[in-house]
Formats: structure tokens, sequence, C-alpha cells
């Protein structure tokens, strides 16, 4: 017998079907609940101080720091390296979400995808074409109107042989009688 093939499991992974199953006490559970509350309690208690004194800074040195504040509200919006050192990226465009009366152009449409285009365009490529179908113009109208043009001539050769047939008929009936 051999210990390494009764300790170490055969192949890559483990097999977890033949273990025991390890359950969480109640009393644990109950303890962890009761550190998150105090946690939560903590950290509202922490956020309603630290409110409380930047509510404070802001009255006392209002008029002094005003530029002050505004340049420490960018840098808290700013992530990683952008927090500590100006990125000049040519590729990121800053949307403004606040624009002036007088930016806004009234003649200025939605931007469309070009998605979006693509489907505007194909739907203004098959109204033409239905337009020009319908007056003829199209290779596909024109066939159509010549077969009809074609069964219009056989229908009218086959009214007149049943027509010819008819009278016939009905003089091979008055000389017959």
């Amino acid at each position: 017998m051999h210990l390494p093939e009764l300790i170490m499991p055969r192949g890559k992974y483990v097999n977890h079907k033949g273990r025991n199953r390890n359950f969480t006490n109640p009393e644990e559970l109950e303890a962890q609940r009761k550190k998150d509350e105090e946690e939560k309690k903590w950290r509202k208690t922490r956020e309603a101080d630290s409110d409380d004194d930047e509510d404070d800074e802001d009255e006392e040195g209002e008029g002094e720091e005003g530029s002050e504040e505004s340049d420490s509200d960018d840098d808290q919006g700013n992530k990683g390296a952008a927090s500590v050192i100006q990125i000049q990226n040519p590729n990121r465009v800053v949307k403004k979400t606040h624009r002036k009366v007088v930016e806004v152009d009234e003649e200025e449409g939605p931007q469309l995808t070009r998605r979006e285009k693509e489907e505007l365009e194909k739907q203004r490529a098959a109204a033409a074409y239905q337009k020009r179908h319908a007056e003829g113009k199209t290779a596909q109208a024109k066939a159509d109107l010549a077969r009809l043009a074609i069964i219009k001539q056989h229908r009218a050769e086959a009214a007149a042989r049943r027509e010819a047939e008819k009278k016939e008929k009905e003089a091979k009936t008055k000389s017959g009688s």
C-alpha cells in the first residue's frame, strides 16, 4: 500500500463528492449579521460627521477659496493616476451635460448612428424602387407588363376560338334540324 495514493487525489482536480459537508453554525451567522449592522451604523455616523465638517468648512471659507473647491471636486471624480496628474487624451471625448441656449443649434437634428443611417437609406431606396416599379420603369416591371400582354393575347385568342366553336355548334344545330 502506497501512502501517496491514499493522500493525494488522482488527476488534476479534486473530487468533492465523497467529502464531508461543512455547515455554518446559526450562532456564527447571527454574529456575522450583528457585526455587519455595527459596521453600517459606524459608517453612517462617520459619513454624517464628515458631511457636517465639510459644511462648516464651506461656510467659513466660501468667499476666499471658491476656485480651490471646484478644483478639488474635479479631482474626486477622477480615478487612478488621473487624480494625481492631468492626462491629455485626445481620444477621450468629454460630453458636456449642460449647454447654453446660445450654443444649441435649432436646425441641428439628432445625430444618427451608422446603422440608423443605413436603415433610413434602405427605406428610401425601397420607396424609390416601388415608385419606379409602379411607373413601369424597372426591368422587373417591364417583364411583368410583357408577361401580362402575352396572357391577355392568349385569353383573347381563346375567347375568339370559343366564340367560333359556339357559332359552329349553333350553325350545325340549325342546319341539322
